[in-house]
């Protein structure tokens, strides 16, 4: 017992002792690091015996401040982090991955285009309405009631693409008036003064005094529900108490140095794997050792980019955070989840008479889409024009926009929409979860990573990028795959690793983007997933052969994934290698993404979408339902062409953008209706 005793202060005693020495020494090397140089001896008589010249100016009017603010942001992001896995009961929890982040971020940027005169005051209290809607909505979406940590990160995951989506429509709708915000909206320390510091401190300092007079509630809280409401503990109350502070904490920080994230997983972690359990020492250690973290990420940001041109921190902690993500993820392999468990498993469907009609109406949708799409343009709809000019040839100038510059950019839209739901429909079934698609299992975000690695980084001519986002992609899986295999596959296991792959890829992406420093504006267009100036090029060179070898290959083991979206038990019991058919079949989903991501970037929420409209239209197990998702496919991303060419002409929208915006309603109503399930 003694030696518990002497253990437990020792820990203490290196938690907090030993993390102040490093966030003084932290401290130290920051305010040292810029593009001139100044001694430690100018920093130390600057600091306490300041004088009227341009080095003692700098440092305590242009590092210091930054400093400072890293720290209280790395704080609070840290607080809001291990009240948000307390009061979810989420270890994964964070205001990044439940989506509080991209809210906050999207009602600041719509209020910095709407409203342009806005103060500091203004901002937290527009970043704080959109980290409270943003929360609202994760939770409701995950069940209130029911909800498990797959499910909250799932649902945080789609409001998160959601709210990215509306924000770059934002920024291309009025990119004067956010110019200024890419630097930000990655998360950045950069401060002029001490302004932003004397605007926050309070703020954390409220939110830091109200976490610790909640710590005695959120300790019984701990102990389960149905105990803390037999001690008299207003259990709905706390909840709502503890999600305002955390959301309180976040917005303070977004609203100065922008959306950083991870911070609020790796901190609380830290604290919990040294031991402590208690909310006092949880929330006082995670404010030291997040402070810490965001300081230490800002070092590395400018050790790794000697220019000091600005590597966003948001990048590096996202860098760092990836990773322990998925050392969390891989540390709770041992928890089994089914479908049962995860609770968004879509209903069964009754066979109804009009399934017989199902395909050939698609089909005849998919063929007008065609025909509008190829008479669409600058000058608006022209459907007899274009039908005279083809048949008749009457107009060659309408006939050749028709024919050699509209028709193979729809073609390369369809096959690309094709081939994304398809490898939709595999991961669905082998995850056994209809919110799975390949940016789940983080395909587009290695994708991303491997073409503008190609494009900047080796220098080589844009005609390969393809190739590297190819590349990209199936390293993502195999990755995804070997980490995958001590835990023999388990379905909500692949989705969660794939997002913490995701991010990391992000962060890569974010990196190589501000380094470059060249063509931002065409690799962020080409991320968001596009379909501008494709040509019959991409047709035959990236598209055609997938379409003819690997769409058919699909058809055939099409089988296989119905047999596993029933469970593994009944799977082996029909005589199924699962671990073996699993693996091969996520391959062929990723080698299918993968192809149309090297024709039209990174486009999400088709691979969600298509499957499953066509299990509601058909049921679960239709004969048809392989036939009817691939023509879905082709229909809305043909759909999200045509609308991109024609709703800000002459401006193009990125096609992704546009299926970003029509397919999150969606799922939002998805997942709320997926609580109401019985299963």
């Amino acid at each position: 017992m003694e030696n518990l005793q002497k253990n437990h202060m020792l820990g203490t005693v290196l938690t907090f002792g030993g993390g102040t020495v490093l966030l003084l020494l932290l401290l130290f090397i920051h305010i040292n690091q810029g593009n001139v140089q100044i001694s430690p001896a100018v920093i130390l008589e600057a600091i306490f015996a300041p004088k009227d010249d341009l080095a003692h100016h700098t440092v305590r009017y242009l590092r210091l401040p930054r400093a400072v603010v890293g720290i209280l942001a790395g704080g609070a992001l840290a607080v809001s982090g291990a009240i948000l896995q307390t009061i979810t009961k989420n270890p994964l929890a964070s205001a990044s991955t439940l989506g509080i982040h991209s809210g906050s971020y999207f009602a600041v940027v719509f209020a910095t285009v709407f409203f342009t005169t806005m103060s500091g005051v203004n901002s937290l209290v527009i970043a704080f309405a959109g980290g409270v809607l943003t929360a609202v909505i994760v939770y409701v979406l995950a069940g209130v009631s029911n909800t498990n940590p797959v499910k909250m990160v799932l649902a945080g995951m789609v409001v998160t693409m959601m709210f990215s989506a509306f924000t770059s429509l934002l920024q291309i709708f009025f990119e004067n008036e956010t110019a200024g915000l890419f630097l930000w909206g990655s998360g950045t320390l950069i401060q002029n003064n001490w302004d932003g510091v004397q605007f926050v401190l309070p703020f954390i300092i409220v939110g830091l005094i109200g976490s610790l007079l909640l710590s005695k509630s959120l300790d019984i809280f701990q102990l389960g529900e149905e105990v803390a409401t037999g001690l008299g503990q207003k259990v709905g109350r706390l909840r709502v108490m503890a999600i305002i502070i955390a959301v309180f904490l976040t917005a303070v920080t977004v609203s100065v140095v922008g959306p950083i994230g991870f911070v609020g997983i790796i901190a609380p972690h830290l604290i919990k794997l040294l031991g402590f359990q208690k909310h006092v020492t949880v929330i006082l250690g995670s404010f030291l050792w997040g402070g810490i973290v965001l300081l230490g990420a800002d070092v590395l940001a400018r050790v790794l980019d000697s220019s000091f041109s600005e590597l966003p921190v948001g990048a590096i902690t996202a860098f760092i955070g990836a990773p322990w993500l998925i050392w969390l993820i891989m540390k709770k392999q041992n928890r089994k989840y089914n479908g049962k468990d995860t609770g968004i498993l879509a209903g069964q469907i009754k066979e109804t008479g009009f399934q017989k009609w199902v395909i050939p109406v698609i089909s005849i949708l998919a063929l007008l889409t065609m025909f509008i799409g190829i008479s669409s343009g600058n000058q608006g709809v022209q459907l007899k024009q274009t039908f005279d000019a083809i048949v008749w040839n009457t107009d060659p100038f309408i006939k050749n926009m028709a024919l050699d510059l509209r028709m193979p950019r729809l073609l390369v839209a369809a096959i690309s929409g094709l081939l994304l739901a398809i490898s939709g429909y595999i991961f669905q079934g082998v995850l056994r979860n209809p919110l799975a698609d390949p940016s789940v299992i983080g395909i587009t975000s290695g994708a991303g990573v491997g073409a503008l690695i190609f494009l900047y980084i080796g220098s080589i001519s844009a005609v390969w990028v393809p190739l590297g986002a190819f590349i990209g992609a199936i390293t993502a899986f195999l990755f995804v795959m070997i980490l995958a295999y001590r835990a023999e596959f388990q379905p909500t296991l692949l989705a969660l690793l794939g997002i913490g792959v995701s991010a990391f890829g992000s962060a890569i992406i974010q990196i190589i983007v501000v380094r470059s420093d060249m063509a931002v504006a065409s690799a962020l267009t080409w991320l968001s997933g596009t379909t501008y100036a494709k040509s019959w090029t991409e047709l035959m060179y990236y598209l055609l052969v997938p379409l003819l070898i690997l769409v058919p290959i699909v058809y055939v083991v099409s089988d296989r994934i119905h047999t596993l979206s029933l469970g593994d038990d009944t799977a082996k019991g029909l005589g199924l290698h699962v671990l073996k058919t699993r693996f091969y079949l996520a391959l062929l989903g990723s080698i299918v993404a993968a192809a149309s991501v090297a024709a039209v970037g990174t486009i999400g929420f088709v691979g969600l979408i298509a499957p499953h409209v066509a299990r509601m239209l058909l049921g679960p197990a239709h004969k048809h339902l392989f036939v009817t998702t691939a023509l879905l496919g082709a229909v809305f991303l043909m759909i999200a062409d045509v609308l991109s060419r024609t709703l800000l002409v002459p401006k193009e929208i990125p096609s992704g953008i546009i299926v970003a915006i029509i397919g999150a309603p969606y799922f939002l109503w998805l997942m709320h209706k997926s609580n109401r399930i019985k299963l």
